[in-house]
């Protein structure tokens, strides 16, 4: 289950990658394409519900804050699966 736990990080982990890569593609026209508005899409899905709260920062920061939002949500599933699959013995013992 512990594995289980951590592999659904990793799969989170690289769909943010994929979706930054996507949007850097998509806005700067790499690899022959063209710039397109829409090429952050794949960020907001990963991002929600915390690039909801955008708006309340100044517009300058808008662009960071959305393309940041979807490391709160794997820092609070990296965090999850330590919770949950700590071991009971971790109390320090001296030497």
């Amino acid at each position: 289950m512990r594995r289980a736990c951590w592999a659904a990080v990793m799969v989170f982990a690289l769909l943010y990658v994929a979706a930054i890569a996507l949007l850097l593609i998509g806005t700067f026209g790499w690899f022959g394409n063209e710039p397109d508005p829409l090429a952050g899409v794949f960020l907001m899905p990963l991002g929600w519900p915390w690039n909801r709260l955008v708006d309340f920062a100044p517009e300058p920061l808008w662009p960071w804050l959305a393309a940041a939002a979807p490391l709160v949500n794997l820092a609070i599933l990296s965090l999850l699966c330590r919770l949950l699959f700590r071991s009971p013995n971790r109390i320090a013992t001296g030497p």
